[in-house]
């Protein structure tokens, strides 16, 4: 398939499709919390990954890791555009308020709470542990495909990883400090979205390819 794909037969591009659009669409959901950018991430993934299909290299197992990696792209230039757009629009006067429908689209989740409640969590980490974190525990790589997809050593995977889950459980536990006294037996948003902190990766199915020997942590 990776052959063919190469070569530009539209017919690779369907069955890579069907394979990895809803794996993929699952990890930008979590990693942006809202369904249309989700939409246009996975749309643009397979657009890059066919106009740049001569990267993928002939030979390996499943092309997820590489396609993950075009996603993981795509949200930082995201990310990057939404932060120039909300300075530009902090220039400009109000014109009074426009109502904000993207929540009521996310409550049609049955675990749309914790998804925002991870999601305010998870932003509040630094970017490449954040990125670290979603590829292994939600995207569901093991640390030798998420090395590849970041283009940093194995080690530096677990370092993040492990980072990530540490600042999470110090969410958790200031929020449930925070809201005890006020509501003593509901537990804490940040705390059942960080649950998945705990998750361990999937068994190593990837041959890692080598990588970059600086170690940026």
């Amino acid at each position: 398939m990776r052959n063919r794909f190469r070569r530009g037969d539209p017919v690779a591009l369907g069955e890579l499709y069907d394979e990895h659009a809803q794996v993929l669409y699952r990890y930008a959901l979590r990693v942006t919390g809202d369904w249309a950018e989700a939409e246009d991430i996975v749309s643009a993934t397979f657009l890059e990954a066919w106009r740049g299909r001569e990267k993928l290299h002939p030979d390996g197992g499943t092309p997820r890791p590489w396609l993950l990696g075009i996603a993981t792209n795509i949200i930082r230039r995201n990310a990057r555009s939404r932060r120039r757009r909300d300075i530009a629009l902090a220039r400009v006067p109000e014109r009074g308020s426009v109502p904000d429908f993207a929540d009521d689209l996310v409550t049609h989740l049955a675990d749309a709470e914790q998804l925002r409640a991870a999601h305010t969590a998870l932003a509040r980490l630094r970017r490449r542990d954040r990125e670290v974190f979603t590829l292994v525990v939600w995207a569901g790589l093991d640390y030798a495909a998420a090395a590849e997809v970041l283009g940093v050593p194995i080690g530096t995977v677990r370092s993040r990883l492990s980072r990530a889950r540490a600042r999470l459980r110090e969410l958790a536990d200031a929020e449930t400090r925070a809201t005890r006294p006020a509501r003593p037996r509901r537990p804490a948003s940040a705390a059942s979205a960080v649950s998945v902190a705990s998750a361990e990766p999937v068994p190593n199915r990837f041959a890692a390819r080598p990588s970059p020997q600086e170690n940026r942590r």
